[in-house]
């Protein structure tokens, strides 16, 4: 059989075809740019040098880690650097193992996302009888978060049996009429763990431990207790003031399962492929998790389901005393970003998204330093007081030694550097704060990022 020589111009066409398909494919992502290292360290060398960064990050395709580095100091004291097998408090990404369960038991027929909460509890509000666990699950609930509680920062170091911060949140009023709005909840999920424990006969650490992370192989996971010896356990830190400092204690009955997970990147990994399996529910379980109906976007079961970049985006990031971390999935090209930090208040999300934006091309900033001006101590002290962020978090600002303070609920102090004379910033926890004046030109609060605050005092 004798092989046909193609034609020159057809060979060219062909060639100008497989360019074109190759450019494609770049373009939405099935591949990472070919300078992905050299990009990715660019940033994260900026990200260290002025954000003070400290952790772990992880780019992931198809389940194989595309780049994976630690940065900064695991133990400080010890002299332990950060490594990509060390372990992270996870703050809220808890909330995704919370809601998988509670999805989980459903599948079972132990339960019923429209079941009413009461079923669940003994001397249960009237004003809790129409909440339902889908409720819980979309942060609609209306149900304080005892996170907001004027004497959460003090409690945080306490032993807190779930009943006794079931009796806590009981007795609050409800902040609105159920499914009325959206209002990011920590009650919410503390009661849900509480339901998986009621349905299950099992702890909430059991519960996990026996369903997703022994099946699934994640021996670097588990319920954190500063008690348990955790190999590659990362110390958690603070900036206050302008130091660092070790951050301060928290019984982890507190965060329960609205937060007091710890994992590393291989092992959120691990969990990012099993998703994309049956291995810990049924496809349309699965697929009934990240269905956002007819919204574009939407909170499900404990993850933001949205899009970034026009494509589809599945996120959560998370918060604890000592840690900030962040993880966002981009399920149609099976790509996933972890950024884990042992420093509270890190920009964790922004540089999920940035090594985000530099994989799939998109535009995006190198971290540099902020200038700062100066100003005469009668106009900063035009912003001290006491301001309301939310439905009780309270921010006290008073004027120290000519820098304005901040103080975050009797738990966090921070310096205010001028941007301008309304915009200030804070390399402490890397926040913007933005005041806002009447009328008459007096104060009236601050925007925090894009959130507003009001002043109280």
């Amino acid at each position: 059989m004798k092989l046909k020589l193609i034609h020159p111009r057809l060979a060219l066409a062909l060639a100008l075809m497989l360019l074109f398909i190759s450019a494609a494919f770049a373009q939405n992502g099935s591949s990472p740019p070919a300078d992905l290292d050299a990009k990715v360290a660019e940033y994260m060398e900026a990200a260290v040098k002025v954000h003070g960064f400290s952790g772990t990050v992880m780019i992931a395709r198809d389940g194989k880690p595309v780049f994976s580095k630690g940065y900064g100091m695991a133990s400080i004291e010890l002299g332990v650097p950060n490594k990509p097998e060390s372990v992270f408090r996870l703050g809220s990404i808890t909330k995704q193992f919370t809601g998988i369960s509670i999805a989980m038991l459903q599948e079972r027929g132990k339960l019923s996302v429209d079941d009413p909460i009461c079923k669940y509890f003994e001397e249960c509000p009237d004003a809790w009888a129409p909440v339902k666990i889908s409720h819980l699950l979309a942060h609609n609930s209306g149900i304080p978060s005892y996170t907001g509680f004027p004497d959460f920062a003090r409690d945080t170091i306490l032993p807190t049996p779930t009943e006794e911060m079931y009796k806590r949140v009981k007795d609050k009023p409800l902040d609105f009429a159920p499914g009325e709005k959206f209002s990011y909840n920590n009650s919410g999920y503390f009661l849900l763990g509480m339901i998986i424990e009621k349905v299950s006969g099992k702890t909430y650490e059991q519960f996990l431990q026996e369903n997703i992370f022994t099946p699934l192989g994640m021996k670097s996971t588990g319920y954190d207790s500063p008690s348990r010896i955790i190999p590659n356990r990362a110390a958690g830190y603070k900036r206050e003031s302008g130091s660092l400092l070790n951050a301060s204690y928290m019984d982890m009955s507190v965060p329960y399962a609205a937060g007091a997970l710890y994992s590393s990147t291989g092992d959120l990994l691990k969990w990012d492929r099993a998703l994309y399996t049956e291995k810990l529910a049924k496809k349309e379980t699965l697929d009934a998790i990240f269905d956002t109906g007819e919204a574009d976007s939407a909170y499900r079961f404990g993850w933001n389901v949205g899009k970034r970049f026009e494509k589809r985006a599945i996120s959560h990031g998370g918060g604890i005393y000592g840690f900030s971390t962040s993880m966002t999935r981009f399920p149609e090209d099976k790509v996933v970003f972890i950024v884990l930090s042992n420093i509270e208040g890190a920009p964790s999300g922004p540089i999920a998204n940035a090594l985000s934006a530099i994989y799939f091309g998109q535009k995006y900033e190198i971290p540099a330093e902020r200038k700062t001006i100066e100003l005469d101590a009668k106009v900063l002290e035009r912003y001290t007081g006491k301001y309301q962020v939310g439905e009780g978090t309270v921010i006290s600002i008073s004027l120290e030694d000519g820098k304005l303070v901040g103080d975050l609920a009797g738990r966090n102090r921070f310096i205010l550097l001028p941007e301008t004379e309304e915009r200030f910033f804070s390399k402490d926890i890397n926040i913007t704060v933005t005041f806002t004046k009447g009328e008459d030109g007096s104060i009236t609060g601050f925007l925090l990022g894009n959130t507003p605050a009001k002043k109280i005092e």
